[in-house]
């Protein structure tokens, strides 16, 4: 959510929508921006560590945030992905295992 915010559009003021499903025996988490968008080829690069797409005079940050959100998805058994066009906004999935119900 802080990415969705810290990455709007300029000049539009950020909009983030959270929502989630069950899915089978998984969750599947949806958080979707209006933001800048990520191109095709920086989706992978974005959960590694340390990997900035942009200059830090640009936006702020270290580039560990999405490093830390797939290692928790994982740890959990789950995954995270995303979907971006530039220009049209991100959403970034997560998909963690259920908690059975008794």
């Amino acid at each position: 959510m802080g990415n969705g915010l810290k990455f709007h559009a300029p000049g539009q003021p950020p909009q983030v929508h959270v929502s989630s499903a069950q899915e089978g025996h998984f969750v599947h988490l949806r958080v979707r921006d209006h933001g800048i968008g990520i191109a095709p080829e920086y989706h992978a690069r974005v959960f590694e560590i340390f990997q900035r797409l942009h200059h830090r005079d640009t936006f702020a940050g270290n580039g560990m945030g999405l490093a830390i959100c797939r290692k928790i998805a994982e740890h959990h058994g789950g995954r995270i992905w995303v979907e971006s066009v530039p220009g049209q906004g991100s959403t970034f999935h997560v998909l963690l295992p259920g908690v059975p119900t008794p």
